[in-house]
């Protein structure tokens, strides 16, 4: 489980196709620290630590770790889209005690939208998404949401998507801060907002 707060902006070192993908991520992360096969989210997605190490190849003594993504995982996220030198939202797994700063994230993708525009709001940036007609009901005004791992609060929604405003903070501290119009990310709705379309469905029934 995380939370959607994001604690470092990874690198893509090498990314290896294969049976799988395989990943190499450099960070700041000290790697001593992970255990062989922890969870850690990249950009929205739980994957699972195969290696670590130090020397990430581009940064002599900067540490590392790499993952491997299945073709299920590259269908339902934007990892596809994921190249070297490209920077990615990190956050580890929740440990007992931990503040929950954000909400309960995940790391599981429920799809992917579209940033169709960018524009200057204040000393915010007011983003506006896509979504797929699947998610819709989903999403709602003042509700959370996950994208690209981050945990953020839902502005307004309409038949053509949704809005959400992201402040100064969080532009610098992830990938936020650097991305454009035409731009996929990886959305995971609010469990709880799962779980309320789901006992709504079974009432109908």
């Amino acid at each position: 489980m995380f939370t959607g707060i994001i604690t470092d902006i990874g690198r893509i070192e090498k990314a290896e196709a294969a049976g799988d993908t395989k990943y190499v991520i450099a960070t700041a992360y000290e790697t001593d620290g992970i255990a062989i096969g922890a969870s850690i989210c990249c950009s929205g997605v739980c994957l699972t630590v195969v290696d670590k190490g130090t020397d990430s190849g581009t940064d002599p003594g900067t540490d590392w770790f790499s993952v491997t993504a299945s073709a299920e995982t590259l269908a339902c996220s934007n990892l596809g889209d994921w190249g070297v030198g490209m920077n990615i939202n990190l956050e580890r797994a929740l440990k007992v005690g931990d503040e929950l700063g954000g909400h309960i994230v995940s790391g599981h993708v429920d799809g992917v939208v579209e940033i169709t525009s960018i524009d200057k709001d204040g000393d915010s940036l007011r983003f506006r998404f896509t979504f797929g007609e699947d998610l819709a009901h989903y999403i709602a005004p003042k509700g959370s949401v996950c994208l690209n791992g981050v945990s953020l609060t839902v502005n307004e929604v309409d038949a053509d998507g949704f809005g959400i405003n992201i402040i100064p903070h969080t532009q610098e501290m992830t990938t936020f801060g650097h991305a454009k119009a035409g731009d996929r990310v990886n959305l995971e709705i609010d469990v709880l907002a799962r779980y309320v379309a789901r006992l709504a469905q079974k009432e109908t029934l």
